[in-house]
């Protein structure tokens, strides 16, 4: 009997044993190709030795230092470095634990800048819909993930939400022309809607991510939103915990159409899973302000010394290997052949994404877009074809109306192999036809 509280009730898991590159193996001998990179996570591959050098290195030397008594050479260091990087100038990175507490930092540093500015009015926290942006409580009330809030909606209720950037569901006519001025506009009759003096920030994946499956917006989507941001006053908080780090084959998401957002929020890719590490950054513009008066926040395990030497080590191999442009090439590859391979199914409905952040979504008619019923369990069934063929897939389901919805989600690390890329679509269409003869 496992004391373990498993994130899988009711399933028997294989234990894992050792892997390399785009790779995992179990105790059982058997081989997995990770198309999902676990959670859409490892960027830089399994089994790199040196970032465990790193992290065991820095352990060996101090192991915890409190970032209210100390900063730490590699925290420093790796500022220094991802700084640049970031897209927004004059870049202050606060370091924490993973995406969720990344996301509750970056809600309330936009309060903490507004209580600054003297505009105490401004707590309403803007998401869209069907969006995820994290497990604990304020991160779950910017979502909207219906599945996830549902079980806790008498803790949640303060956060306002619009419509997403869903191409393939778009409702709006003459699309795809004018869709993120539509959408904008949404945005800024919410705002007026709660009064422009009580709306603190705006939170949004630039690609969507687990809840609709990559996503990708109108390229007038995101300017129109900064704009219609900067018109009212509100800060615009970047969710880069998927969407960093190369995922889209860019370094951020937000590189994809020049915005520049006031707050960005990073994890998973922050460190490719070797250290539990997410950063919640600011422009120079808002730490200015926050600091002239003070951040009332803070994690024990934020500012780890030994976090910033995992994330130090990443940095350097995704720039060293060139893996930014490589997730852009291979992702490009991937989704051609996903086209060639089920994109004719009569079950397939779209093959979308940028770099390796690619989604496939299922449907029960491609003419009508019809969602099938969750009662089918066809995702579960399409991921379980496709583990016992020794292919791993991330999923979502419930995002067409709460309830329906299935797709399944590509994230494989940016090392993934041509012959490896090829051996995973075709174990896609054959889980695929499997789960829907």
């Amino acid at each position: 009997m496992s004391h373990v509280f498993s994130r899988a009730l009711g399933r028997a898991l294989p234990v894992v044993d050792r892997a390399e590159g785009a790779l995992i193996w179990d105790t059982q001998g058997r081989r997995y190709i990770d198309g999902s990179g676990g959670a859409i996570v490892v960027g830089i591959g399994h089994g790199r030795t040196e970032v465990a050098e790193a992290v065991a290195g820095q352990a060996g030397r101090v192991a915890y230092a409190h970032g209210t008594a100390f900063t730490s050479e590699p925290l420093e260091q790796y500022a220094s470095e991802l700084a640049p990087l970031l897209p927004m100038d004059d870049a202050r990175v606060y370091p924490v634990s993973g995406g969720s507490e990344a996301v509750e930092t970056a809600l309330k540093l936009a309060r903490a800048y507004h209580l600054a500015r003297g505009e105490g009015s401004r707590t309403v926290v803007i998401g869209r819909r069907s969006s995820y942006h994290g497990n604990t409580l304020g991160a779950l009330d910017a979502s909207g993930r219906e599945p996830l809030r549902r079980p806790y909606e008498p803790w949640l209720g303060r956060a306002v939400h619009v419509s997403p950037a869903y191409e393939y569901r778009c409702p709006f006519p003459g699309h795809p022309v004018g869709c993120g001025r539509v959408l904008a506009d949404q945005l800024d009759e919410a705002i007026t809607n709660a009064g422009p003096d009580t709306v603190a920030c705006f939170i949004a994946e630039p690609v969507s991510g687990a809840t609709l499956g990559a996503a990708v917006p109108s390229d007038d989507y995101w300017p129109a939103i900064r704009e219609v941001c900067d018109r009212h006053g509100v800060l615009l908080i970047a969710d880069e915990v998927m969407t960093g780090f190369g995922r889209t084959g860019a370094w951020f998401g937000c590189d994809q159409w020049e915005v520049r957002p006031d707050i960005l929020t990073a994890g998973k890719g922050t460190s490719s899973g070797y250290w539990p590490l997410g950063l919640a950054v600011c422009s120079g513009d808002v730490y200015e302000t926050v600091a002239s008066s003070g951040f009332t926040h803070g994690f024990t395990y934020s500012h780890s010394v030994v976090g910033a030497a995992a994330g130090l080590s990443v940095l350097e191999i995704l720039r060293r290997e060139n893996l930014v442009e490589a997730s852009r090439t291979k992702g490009e590859r991937l989704r051609k052949e996903l086209t060639a391979a089920v994109g004719d199914h009569p079950h397939v409905g779209d093959i979308r994404g940028l770099g390796l952040m690619v989604g496939v979504e299922l449907v029960s008619d491609r003419g009508s877009k019809r969602a099938l019923p969750r009662s089918d369990a066809l995702t579960e069934r399409v991921l379980a074809a496709a583990k016992e063929r020794g292919l791993l897939l991330y999923s979502s389901t419930g995002f067409v109306d709460g309830v329906d919805g299935d797709l399944i989600m590509f994230g494989p690390p940016f090392v993934i192999s041509d012959e490896q890329i090829d051996e995973a679509v075709a174990v896609t269409a054959e889980a695929v036809a499997a789960a829907l003869p």
